[in-house]
């Protein structure tokens, strides 16, 4: 079988904003045993992971920095928690408040992908997009949550930065890594 590379493409947050969020993966890594979000740097996830051959590696580097995104940058504003309610596997977060540009970008950049590489890549994840930055999941079991989210359905959190680009980040077998970051239009 031929080498296969994993990625994702993600909004990463800025080193401030963060550090706050892995001290609430931290909390939730102490209290709660749910360590798997500290191996991923915060982000917004914008195109799930997804494998190429090695071979295809610079093809997508290549796409990536030829998109057209004609979104300017934008804020985010990070309030409160939220959770996928998933029996085996649940999910907290950190909800974004609701934002066109955010949902315009990641469908602009879903439409791009899948005319490059609708063959080699399944699809369906993506088409009910809900933003969203993981403190804890995969390792959260379903006792740890419920006792988790009566604290987090109430406990406030709140943050904002400006979204003046997103990365294609690669997998190296230990870590995520970002590769390449699109710039998006300046404004002001």
């Amino acid at each position: 079988m031929e080498d296969q590379n994993l990625y994702f493409i993600a909004i990463v947050l800025p080193e401030e904003l963060a550090k706050q969020v892995v001290e609430v993966q931290r909390d939730i890594a102490d209290r709660f045993q749910s360590r798997k979000a500290l191996k991923v740097m915060p982000h917004i996830t914008l195109k799930a992971p997804f494998q190429l051959l090695a071979a295809d590696h610079d093809n997508l580097v290549e796409w990536f920095s030829n998109l057209t995104i004609k979104i300017s940058s934008f804020d985010i504003d990070l309030r409160g928690f939220d959770s996928f309610r998933n029996p085996k596997h649940p999910v907290i977060y950190i909800k974004p408040v609701p934002n066109p540009d955010l949902m315009d970008l990641q469908k602009a950049l879903i439409r791009q992908f899948y005319t490059a590489f609708n063959n080699s890549i399944a699809s369906g994840t993506e088409a009910s997009f809900k933003p969203h930055v993981t403190v804890a999941y995969r390792d959260l079991l379903p006792e740890a949550f419920n006792s988790a989210w009566p604290e987090f359905m109430t406990k406030p959190f709140s943050g904002s930065f400006s979204v003046s680009g997103f990365q294609l980040l690669q997998h190296d077998r230990k870590k995520w890594n970002v590769i390449t970051t699109y710039d998006l239009i300046k404004t002001g």
